[in-house]
């Protein structure tokens, strides 16, 4: 995070909260949600559909997506992660997907975190 003195901004899954806290230790600057890419618009010109990644760590240019869902599940992040890529080719993103987690959580030692993204049921939202 940019300012540690800074308030935690509420997670809105406790995975977040883990790679955060990774990010944290290895000294890794990074902004939660900060900014919203727009990717579909109505004739007037509305935004009606948008995508919002997880973190952008501003040192390294690049934005981080992380999910939990199910394989299955994950279809319309994909769809929007694609859409994304299609109309801003010169943002970096990456999407670490639920066996990314698991193993980048096991890696540094979170291995409650990890256990909670495991087996084949829906994920919990908020800590």
């Amino acid at each position: 995070m940019t300012d540690p003195e800074q308030a935690r901004p509420e997670f809105a899954h406790p995975i977040e909260k883990a790679f955060a806290r990774i990010l944290d230790y290895y000294g890794i600057k990074w902004e939660y949600e900060p900014k919203t890419f727009p990717l579909e618009w109505d004739e007037q010109g509305n935004v009606i559909e948008a995508f919002t990644p997880d973190f952008y760590l501003p040192e390294q240019d690049l934005y981080v997506e992380l999910t939990t869902l199910r394989p299955q599940l994950a279809t319309r992040k994909n769809r929007k992660l694609r859409r994304m890529r299609e109309l801003y080719p010169d943002v970096n993103i990456k999407l670490f997907k639920r066996r990314d987690l698991r193993v980048l959580l096991v890696k540094y030692g979170l291995d409650q975190e990890a256990e909670k993204i495991v087996g084949t049921g829906p994920q919990e939202k908020r800590s």
